[in-house]
């Protein structure tokens, strides 16, 4: 069976932490509130909108979870203008593209911010699956995400690779089964580690990276 690589979005394909503090402080100063990315990393960071809404508003109803967090994300999405992917990005794909591998984005993003993000990476026909979170009866850290990209990549645990920033994610992909990198684009590697990671690196250059990719594609 062919390896498939599955990659989380935010801050694992691009970094956008600092945006969606900036969209989230926005929503909150008029309520005389802010965040800081301590509380991002620890409350907010890879978690569903339910979850976040929960953490930053814990007496509103679920119904006002949802509709802050959609007021924050199109503030998030007015914020987006030029992206650079993750160092190292656009050469694994094409490696992974020369080798036939699956392909797959598994994100907790609304499919409005995932499709803007792909576009504005240029990288939105590059992947055929694409699952939502959100749209699911569970998004990470439940592994449903990532056990729904495995099925509709026609892929096995056994035979895939996650790339994940945050630790709800990686919750999410060892839950699933699935043989999981830690980028350490925001958290510290001990904690990436702590959560699941098989192993963690800084971005997609590093060689220990494309050689154990290699070994696993055959």
């Amino acid at each position: 069976m062919t390896l498939a690589l599955l990659f989380d979005l935010d801050g694992t394909m691009v970094d956008t932490d600092a945006l969606h503090i900036a969209a989230w402080n926005a929503v909150l100063a008029p309520l005389g509130r802010q965040i800081d990315m301590a509380f991002y990393k620890a409350r907010i960071m890879g978690f569903d909108a339910a979850a976040t809404g929960a953490a930053l508003f814990p007496s509103a109803s679920h119904a006002d979870h949802l509709a802050y967090c959609e007021t924050k994300e199109a503030a998030f999405r007015g914020l987006v203008s030029t992206l650079e992917p993750t160092l190292g990005l656009p050469a694994l794909l094409d490696w992974a593209d020369s080798r036939g591998l699956a392909k797959a984005v598994v994100t907790n993003a609304p499919r409005a911010n995932a499709l803007l993000m792909l576009r504005g990476l240029g990288l939105a026909d590059r992947f055929p699956v694409l699952i939502i979170g959100e749209e699911l009866a569970h998004g990470k850290p439940h592994p449903l995400p990532y056990l729904t990209g495995l099925q509709q990549l026609g892929a096995s645990a056994d035979r895939a690779v996650a790339f994940e920033d945050s630790l709800s994610g990686m919750r999410a992909a060892v839950a699933a089964g699935i043989e999981s990198v830690g980028i350490a684009t925001a958290l510290d590697p001990a904690a990436l580690h702590a959560a699941g990671a098989r192993w963690v690196v800084q971005d997609f250059t590093d060689p220990a990276l494309r050689a154990r990719l290699q070994t696993l594609a055959g």
